[in-house]
């Protein structure tokens, strides 16, 4: 299986891919739910966070990654 890493930068860069057409769902410690969020949203990938693009800066640990989806199918999960 593809690291999520893997999966995320291939969205970002490669020519194939319509990012617009994936979402992420993380697991949020403070809600105890999985939220959901566009690729869009991500303004870079950090190390192994994501910075979102926001007013606030926030970051998103990837093993806090929990779904990809491309068109509400999941194509990665854990």
């Amino acid at each position: 299986m593809i690291t999520i890493k893997n999966l995320l930068n291939k969205i970002k860069w490669s020519e194939e891919e319509e990012p617009a057409d994936y979402s992420i769902g993380y697991w949020d410690n403070a809600d105890n739910r999985i939220i959901f969020i566009h690729f869009n949203e991500i303004k870079s990938i950090e190390g192994n966070f994501l910075l979102l693009d926001r007013e606030e800066e926030t970051y998103i640990p990837m093993h806090r990654i929990r779904v990809v989806r491309k068109k509400d199918k999941a194509v990665w999960k854990r």
